[in-house]
């Protein structure tokens, strides 16, 4: 179908690119020139760096790539900001100036880090010791987003054109008349959203609020369009989520393909990566002697030391010269074999940017279904878009958006996803699943009431569950008020983080009291989750060290935990101060993350002077007292609260 973009539309990209450059600009700031003015020591305590690093392996992977594998041997409790897909400078330490080498992050798994680089060999220092890694900022994410908006801007994909216009209700979808499904282990509004995706010509977008079942609904209707085309484009927005979904086909029996870079290499997600899929491959052990014969190659050559003469010179350049001829064959072969395996493939996962990758340029596909569009930019959802003539989303625009790093582009939209969009404009486009199987309906009701309009119900197996012990000390939902203890909140200089001493010492009684109580039985599933970092680095520091605590509890985020659940999750909001600021706990889908995490008890310790200010919070505390759930602090210290 021929179609030209809305102006309005249009004019909304223009904006959005903008915003874009803006944020692009503030992300270089906060990353790129930290970086560049910090210390090693202090990007090392701060988690932008790794040092020193243990060199565990080295060789060639996939396009004939050397990569390398490090262990990060010191400061192993410092939290960092690695992942797979960043871009990092591998330096030494005896030369940091002039000793480096750029490369991508293929997998960071604990203390160990797999990194590619885009050269033909790795320098002669990485063998000299002290060999570190900083994170670099990456503009290619900007550069792929930039040009998906330039491209739809340009009327250049009549296709995204007219997806785009029917997103923002500027054109009526379309629909079809699929043949009807059924299946047993979907509850009716699953079987209705999968139905849906099935019945749809250009979009559709299945809404799935906390514990309703998306993934499995997604997951079905992958499955069922599976069976009338091939190969099916799927992404999501980190690659966590892309790893996450790849398994959860692949469980069904599907072929699946991962491209691009992992979260984690482990023996549950690498059957699915092209590394593995090409080992596998008939052609195989014809690759494998071109890459030994490379090999043999390079490491002749590399017996000739840095210091040698003109002829030892002239006869290592030629081995040089072989060897890549060689890969060059090798990597001819290596092409064949991916793009035979990608058209043997039933779905093909990747992240947005992850799709810019040569062995899928030019391919177009029927349908690219998005996991957690929710949490994706804008820009980033046209990168797949461009690709696919169907678009089917799946997530909650009430939990966690994208991360915005600019506080300015933020407040003039960039936050503002496809999927807001979708349900502002073509709410008939979205199949809400309406039955929750996580959380005791008390957990459930407010989140419910606030952001879904009552419109969810606790399936009766889970609607009533608790811990099944004293139920007086730990109902399912209780809000623990600090209010005129003197808990005040405090900010670390360094980090400009908050914290609040109070509360820590609070969470630690509480925790002693779950423990106390659940000895006889079994002890509970425990998270302890907090808004602000600085937060869970001292309940961390205080928490752990009681090895019982360390070895029962989890302490994270909220960012952090999402996807996550637990029997008993402890919320500490931090927020206590005279002038009732809040700050970012106003992020009302923030809050509703972190409390649809808990299964059978919810405890959030608050001040209510502070937070009553908010209409959101003073709705909370509304419920609260309409459940009998509020208890004061004062309660929960038997020698009061100055023996904290």
């Amino acid at each position: 179908m021929v179609a030209k973009l809305n102006e309005e539309v249009r004019s909304y990209l223009e904006h959005l690119r903008r915003l874009l450059d803006i944020e692009k600009q503030e992300e270089y700031r906060q990353i790129g020139e930290y970086l560049k003015n910090t210390p090693l020591h202090l990007r090392v305590k701060s988690g932008f760096s790794w040092f020193p690093l243990l060199i565990q392996e080295t060789g060639y992977g996939l396009g004939d790539y050397p990569f390398v594998i490090v262990e990060r041997t010191q400061h192993l409790e410092v939290e960092h900001a690695f992942q797979g897909g960043k871009q990092v400078r591998l330096f030494s330490g005896h030369n940091e100036i002039d000793w480096y080498i750029n490369g991508t992050v293929h997998y960071v798994d604990k203390n160990h880090m797999n990194i590619y680089f885009f050269a033909d060999d790795l320098p002669d220092w990485i063998n000299d010791g002290k060999i570190g890694v900083d994170l670099l900022f990456d503009d290619r994410s900007y550069r792929e987003m930039d040009a998906a908006i330039k491209e739809a801007i340009g009327d250049k994909n009549n296709r995204l054109a007219y997806l785009l216009n029917v997103c923002f209700g500027k054109q009526a979808p379309k629909q079809l008349k699929a043949d009807k499904i059924s299946h047993p282990y979907l509850n009716s509004s699953q079987l209705h959203a999968v139905q849906h995706v099935l019945n749809a010509e250009d979009l559709s977008i299945i809404h799935g609020p906390p514990g309703t079942g998306k993934t499995t609904t997604l997951v079905a209707a992958i499955v069922e369009l599976s069976k009338k085309e091939k190969p099916i484009l799927v992404t999501a927005p980190s690659n966590a989520a892309t790893d996450h979904i790849t398994l959860e086909l692949g469980k069904e029996g599907l072929k699946v393909v991962r491209v691009g870079n992992l979260s984690r290499m482990d023996d549950q997600i690498l059957p699915f990566t092209l590394e593995y899929l090409i080992a596998s491959h008939s052609r195989a052990s014809e690759l494998n002697s071109y890459k030994k014969k490379a090999d043999e190659m390079r490491r002749m050559a590399s017996k000739y030391k840095r210091n040698f003469g003109k002829e030892e010179r002239m006869q290592r350049d030629l081995l040089y010269k072989e060897a890549r001829a060689i890969s060059t064959e090798a990597r001819l072969l290596e092409e064949y074999m991916i793009d035979d395996i990608l058209q043997m493939a039933d779905v093909i996962t990747a992240t947005p940017v992850g799709l810019q990758t040569k062995y899928l340029e030019g391919r177009r596909f029927s349908t690219v279904v998005m996991d957690e569009a929710s949490q994706s930019l804008l820009p980033a959802t046209l990168i797949p878009m461009l690709k696919a003539d169907k678009l089917i989303m799946a997530g909650d625009p009430f939990q966690l958006p994208p991360t915005v790093k600019s506080m300015d582009a933020q407040k003039r939209g960039l936050q503002t996803t496809l999927m807001d969009i979708c349900l502002k404009n073509i709410p008939e486009s979205f199949s809400l699943l309406n039955v929750q199987y996580r959380m005791h309906e008390a957990i459930m009701e407010f989140s419910n009431r606030w952001f879904y309009e009552n419109k969810l119900f606790a399936h009766p197996t889970i609607a009533q569950r608790s811990l099944g012990f004293s139920e007086d000390k730990f109902p399912p939902f209780l809000f623990i008020d600090t209010a005129g203890t003197g808990f005040e909140e405090q900010m670390n200089p360094e980090s400009r983080s908050l914290f609040n001493e109070g509360e820590i010492g609070l969470v630690k009684q509480i925790l002693s009291e779950l423990l106390e109580v659940s000895k006889e039985g079994k002890i509970p599933s425990v998270a302890v989750i907090a808004p602000y970092r600085e937060q869970v680095l001292k309940l961390q520091e205080e928490l752990f060290s009681d090895t019982v605590f360390k070895q029962l509890f989890s302490i994270d985020t909220i960012d952090s935990f999402q996807g996550q659940e637990r029997d008993v999750v402890i919320i500490s909001l931090v927020r206590s101060n005279e002038r009732g600021e809040i700050g970012f706990l106003q992020d009302y889908r923030r809050m509703n993350v972190a409390m649809t995490r808990a299964k059978k008890c919810l405890i959030m310790i608050g001040d209510s002077a502070t937070l009553a200010n908010d209409h959101y919070y003073q709705s909370l505390l509304e419920y609260v007292d309409e459940k009998g759930a509020y208890r004061s602090a004062w309660e929960y210290f038997r020698n009061g609260i100055n023996s904290l």
